[in-house]
């Protein structure tokens, strides 16, 4: 069953390469702003969720316009990474500037914060020829789908002024939850993880290969 991974994520890219596993990759781009007072939880399970429902759009207006051929089944893999602070609820989500990294980094500091991974694994066939309606071709329906979170914790040293600066020049915090990258420069702040390596930087992978195979 071919595997479509809905992420524009080189590093989730090279993770599932990793494990040997065929796939090919789509890019959705969905509006990703928390609600008010969302928890951490609803958010990045919503998130994987209108990832899923975009990726399946663009496959079926491939679909509509001959533009593309797949075989089916096929199982559509969505991600979604957040870093939360030790109250549960604080989110912390890619930096939307150099102000808003710093905020967030001043609260990791010398501490102890937990990375979420959503994975959420769908599986699509074509809709019976049976069930399309006169004039229509046909698309791509949800066979069934679920999802995982994995939880990790990071604790960060405590971290000064000039070292939020040098970090932030260097670029590699913009597009990273949490605004720092565990397996870049972003290391030199971790003192000890406990859990899983690989959601931290943005894929749990063990956890993610079982879950396909489940889906299978």
């Amino acid at each position: 069953m071919d595997i479509i991974l809905a992420s524009s994520s080189p590093r989730r890219r090279e993770l599932l390469a990793s494990a040997q596993l065929d796939f090919s990759t789509l890019n959705v781009d969905i509006d990703e702003t928390p609600y008010d007072n969302e928890s951490p939880k609803d958010y990045i399970e919503r998130m994987v969720a209108t990832k899923a429902k975009a990726a399946i759009q663009q496959l079926n207006d491939l679909l509509q316009t001959n533009k593309d051929n797949f075989s089916e089944p096929l199982i559509v893999l969505t991600s979604d990474t957040i870093g939360v602070l030790p109250d549960g609820r604080t989110v912390l989500v890619k930096p939307m500037d150099r102000e808003h990294a710093y905020s967030m980094w001043q609260q990791m500091s010398d501490s102890v914060h937990e990375v979420w991974t959503a994975v959420q694994a769908t599986q699509v066939a074509l809709r019976p020829k049976l069930a399309q309606t006169p004039n229509h071709k046909q698309t791509l329906q949800v066979v069934k789908q679920q999802q995982i979170t994995e939880r990790t914790e990071v604790t960060f040293i405590p971290l000064t002024a000039a070292m939020m600066s040098d970090y932030w020049d260097s670029g590699e915090p913009a597009d990273k939850a949490g605004g720092y990258g565990i397996q870049g420069l972003g290391a030199a702040w971790v003192s000890r993880i406990n859990g899983s390596y690989t959601n931290v930087v943005g894929l749990p992978l063990a956890q993610t290969v079982a879950l396909i195979k489940e889906m299978r």
